[in-house]
């Protein structure tokens, strides 16, 4: 009896588990998206320039990335769900908090109250996820994760545009608060309690680690805001000092919080380098178009929400067959070929000119947004494929590490050439629709170059991470 009452209970967290992290990742997704169409408005009220909004951005990104690394050893001591739930705590109090903000330094500290919670929330559900799924459930258990979660980008340009229009911005994150008290009230009863008997924090190695991810990101971010370049580039060597730091640190110490063999899995290594480099193209995209939409064609927050929608509902529809194209071509071919149509597409949103119609931008995001659903699913899959059982807290807490870095370098580098191209008036004519076209050619062939990364794999690499019936 006992028995069967484990195995029910076991089969309804295999069902419920899923939702629980698509609740988290609908909830980042959507104040996310939100936040992109919002940012000139936002910029309006605060007496800002549009262009100076990148910090409401990457300073959420800056506490996710320093604070990631702490994720795998607070679940490992006090258990996933209670780390969990605390997470879906900070981050709705950290909605309210921006919702309140009168200026960019509130709206910048409210940011970082939610980045605390965005640390903790998507790397624990993740692990929670690993750990309970076998690894021939896991690509379909992940992806099923992330479907219910693209809703996010449909509903967040679209609400957020007409609440911008009709409402304030500051009920755009009161939106996040229910989704909050839904994924508590689920994560009391079904998210399972995971902890692990040894437990010993590299407290040495997490700030060696956390100071190298700050000063890289400054640096990044400085980079598009002062003509003293001086500076920066000391801000910036500091950074890869801290890393070599940490690499010394790493080799002496008996448990670092990031252990050097971990860059011995061929699979986790080219997916952590690909993931950085694809994402460093891919991530400023989002933000890039509805701002293009408005700053150069004048048009609302709603109209450039609607051009932006296609590409979560093209997504969804990628991760329904991600699953097989994976299994009739494999990570390798998938990942190469995926990456360089990805790079084109980008490329081809420099096509339209001031005076095109702004829909012809509907069908390339929609394809756009079908080829990154494959793209990401890969990358995350693929980068924890062949870890240990022993590796699987670090290992997952440097992927989400690794790739809100990318987010933040992604939103960093696209705002950067695009203020370089803005402040060349002979070669945009003064136009600054012309900056953008520009800056889509660069970043979209920086990730056709990307995909050169993943020919280091074998192709056979993630034929474990295929189910067991097929």
């Amino acid at each position: 009896m006992k028995s069967t009452a484990a195995t029910s209970s076991t089969e309804t967290t295999k069902k419920l588990l899923p939702i629980i992290l698509a609740t988290s990742i609908f909830m980042q997704m959507l104040d996310s998206t939100i936040l992109n169409t919002s940012l000139p408005a936002i910029a309006r009220d605060l007496h800002e320039s549009p262009l100076d909004m990148q910090n409401a951005i990457i300073s959420y990104v800056l506490t996710l990335a320093v604070f990631m690394p702490v994720s795998g050893f607070l679940s490992d001591k006090f258990g996933t769900r209670r780390i969990f739930i605390l997470s879906l705590i900070l981050f709705s109090a950290g909605s309210l908090f921006c919702s309140l903000s009168q200026n960019l330094s509130q709206l910048v500290v409210a940011r970082m109250i939610q980045g605390v919670g965005g640390s903790l929330m998507t790397p624990v559900g993740k692990l929670a996820l690993i750990r309970t799924f076998p690894k021939h459930e896991l690509l379909k258990a992940m992806n099923f994760a992330i479907v219910p979660a693209l809703i996010g980008p449909v509903l967040g340009p679209l609400v957020g545009g007409y609440m911008v229009d009709y409402l304030s911005w500051h009920w755009i994150f009161l939106i996040n608060i229910p989704i909050g008290l839904l994924g508590i009230a689920l994560s009391v009863r079904f998210m399972p309690d995971y902890k692990s008997p040894i437990i010993d924090f590299d407290l040495k190695g997490f700030l060696i680690f956390a100071a190298a991810s700050l000063l890289l990101s400054v640096a990044l971010e400085l980079f598009g805001n002062t003509v003293h370049i001086t500076p920066v580039l000391v801000i910036l060597l500091g950074g890869f000092l801290m890393l070599y730091f940490y690499y010394r640190h790493a080799s002496r110490d008996e448990n670092p919080i990031f252990p050097l063999n971990l860059f011995q899995v061929r699979t986790f290594r080219v997916g952590i380098l690909g993931n950085l480099a694809t994402r460093l193209g891919i991530s400023s995209i989002p933000l890039l178009l509805p701002m293009m939409i408005q700053i150069a064609y004048g048009e609302s927050a709603v109209t450039s929400g609607w051009i932006v929608a296609p590409m979560a509902l093209t997504a969804m529809f990628g991760k329904s067959v991600v699953i097989g194209i994976l299994d009739r071509f494999g990570y390798r071919a998938t990942l190469m070929t995926n990456t360089f149509v990805i790079g084109m597409l980008i490329c081809s949103l420099a096509i339209p000119a001031v005076n095109t119609s702004i829909y012809w931008y509907i069908p390339i995001i929609a394809v756009l947004g079908f080829f990154n659903s494959i793209q990401f699913t890969s990358m995350n899959t693929i980068s924890i494929a062949d870890l240990r059982q022993y590796h699987t807290s670090s290992g997952n807490s440097l992927v989400s590490v690794n790739q809100q870095l990318a987010i933040g370098f992604g939103v960093a580098f696209g705002l950067i050439v695009l203020k370089i191209f803005q402040g060349d008036e002979r070669l945009i004519h003064n136009e600054i629709h012309n900056a953008f076209r520009y800056t889509f050619l660069v970043v979209g062939v920086l990730t056709i170059l990307s995909g050169f990364i993943f020919r280091r794999l074998h192709f056979r690499d993630g034929d474990n991470m295929k189910s067991e019936d097929r």
